[in-house]
């Protein structure tokens, strides 16, 4: 294996904000912040906004998740979903 080419590949702690769910695994992922874990030792730390823990897949519960404003930006832009005007009435009736 060629020295200096390979990412730091070490043990990471991802964390799901919403469910307070955690676990240790190992992971390239560049983070700043750190956590103390269950072991005493300080390890690098992953926030995530789903895991398995809130996922509805997993859960069986329906979740709307929508931390990027998507649907709202979506509702500015195109209106509402029906793009059919109601028929209107012949105002012009031709003249006897």
């Amino acid at each position: 294996m060629k020295q200096g080419i390979h990412p730091d590949y070490r043990e990471v702690v991802f964390q799901d904000e919403d469910a307070g769910f955690a676990f240790l695994t190992r992971s390239t992922i560049k983070t700043s912040e750190t956590i103390s874990w269950e072991d005493g030792n300080d390890y690098p730390l992953v926030k995530l906004e789903i895991s398995s823990a809130s996922h509805p897949f997993f859960t069986g519960k329906q979740k709307l998740v929508d931390s990027t404003g998507r649907v709202e930006r979506f509702k500015q832009r195109y209106g509402s979903t029906s793009t059919r005007q109601a028929p209107q009435e012949a105002s012009s009736q031709e003249e006897e």
